[in-house]
C-alpha cells in the first residue's frame, strides 16, 4: 500500500486549507450517502465523496417513472429523494468515522433559512467530514435551489449566510441552464466560497414515440452522461479563465482521457457522476491511470495540467 501511495504522489491537491489525496471524486446522487458502496470497492482510494443531497425533512421524491436512458446518458428527475438532515447526522456521519477519503456533503433547499439551518444542525456537532456542496443548480425540482443558481445577487446572498457559519470548504455547485454561467461563478467567489463546482445536469425531455407520452413524470429532467461532457468542458474553460478559486468539473466523466480533458480545461479536481450507476469502481479505476497518463506525458502533476488547454485564439 505504501508503494502505492508513493506512486500517486503526482494527484495531490488541494482546494482552501484542505488537501485531498487525489482529484478524482464521486458525484452526489451517484453514489448515494457514500456508505453503500464500501462493499463494492474500496471508497478510501477516492480524492473524495460528494454525498447525495440532504434537506432539512426527509424527501420521497420525484413520483416514477424518474429515471430514463438516452443516446450517451440518462434523463433524472428524483427530486432530491432523501432522508433528510437529523437521520443523515444519526445514521451517516458515524459510518465515516471508519474512512480515510474525505466526505463532502451535499446540502439543498427551497430557501436561505433552509440551507442555514441545515449548515447550523452540522456545524453544532463534531464531525470529520471537510466540507459542503451547495446545490443550487438542480432542474428538477419545483421549488429551491434552482432559483439561486439563476440568480447572481441570491447566489452571493446565499453563499455569505453560509460563510459567515463554518470554516470548513463551501463549494458551490452552478447550473449550465444560465445565460452566464461565469457571473453566478464570480459572485460565489466574491462571497467567500472555497471553490465552484461544474456542471450540473442539463435539462432534458424523453418522450415515447409509440405511446406518446413523456418517459418523465415530471415532463423536464436532468440530462447526465458522456452527452453533456462538451457542455461541462466549455463550462470549466470559462469559469477557469475569470475566476481565481478552484473549479471541480463533472459531466460526462468515463475515463482516465476525460480527467485529463476537464483538468486541462481548468478543473482542480473531478466528479464522476452517472458512470457509477454502470459500474460503482469507475473512480476508483481512474485512479492510478490517471497518474501513469501524468506520468507519460511529461507532466509533473495534475496541479500543473490545470488550465493548460492549447487554443488557436491565445
Amino acid at each position: 500500500m505504501k508503494q502505492r501511495i508513493l506512486s500517486l504522489s503526482n494527484l495531490k491537491i488541494s482546494i482552501g486549507n484542505t488537501t485531498f489525496k487525489n482529484p478524482i471524486w464521486v458525484a452526489s446522487g451517484t453514489f448515494g450517502y457514500g456508505t453503500e458502496a464500501p462493499d463494492l470497492i474500496d471508497v478510501n482510494t477516492l480524492g473524495a465523496i460528494v454525498t447525495k443531497s440532504i434537506t432539512r425533512q426527509p424527501r420521497e421524491g420525484n413520483p416514477p417513472p424518474r429515471i430514463v436512458e438516452t443516446p450517451s446518458g440518462m434523463i433524472n428527475s428524483i427530486g432530491l429523494a432523501n432522508i433528510g438532515v437529523e437521520k443523515y447526522i444519526k445514521e451517516m456521519l458515524p459510518v465515516y468515522k471508519d474512512f480515510s477519503t474525505k466526505i463532502i456533503m451535499n446540502i439543498a433547499g427551497t430557501d436561505i433559512d433552509e440551507y442555514v439551518e441545515i449548515l447550523e444542525l452540522m456545524e453544532k456537532i463534531s464531525t470529520n467530514i471537510a466540507g459542503y456542496e451547495i446545490n443550487i443548480s438542480c432542474p428538477n425540482v419545483k421549488k429551491g435551489g434552482m432559483e439561486f443558481g439563476v440568480d447572481s445577487e441570491m447566489t452571493a446572498k446565499l453563499t455569505e449566510e453560509l460563510r459567515k457559519r463554518t470554516d470548513r470548504l463551501i463549494i458551490m455547485k452552478l447550473s449550465p441552464n444560465v445565460s452566464d454561467i461565469v457571473s453566478i461563478g464570480k459572485a460565489a467567489e466574491n462571497a467567500g466560497a472555497d471553490a465552484v463546482s461544474a456542471i450540473n445536469t442539463v435539462v432534458g425531455m424523453s418522450i415515447n414515440a409509440k405511446t406518446a407520452k413523456s418517459n418523465i413524470f415530471t415532463t423536464y429532467g436532468g440530462l447526465s452522461g458522456p452527452a453533456i461532457k462538451p457542455v461541462g468542458l466549455a463550462a470549466v474553460n470559462k469559469l477557469y479563465n475569470k475566476l481565481s478559486i478552484p473549479i471541480i468539473g463533472m459531466g460526462g466523466i468515463v475515463s482516465s482521457t476525460d480527467v485529463a480533458e476537464y483538468i486541462l480545461a481548468g478543473s482542480t479536481a473531478v466528479q464522476v457522476g452517472t458512470a457509477n450507476f454502470r459500474n460503482p469502481g469507475t473512480g476508483e479505476n481512474i485512479i492510478d491511470l490517471i497518474s501513469s497518463y501524468i506520468k507519460e506525458s511529461n507532466w509533473k502533476s495534475s496541479v500543473e495540467m490545470i488550465g493548460k488547454v492549447q487554443t488557436y485564439n491565445k
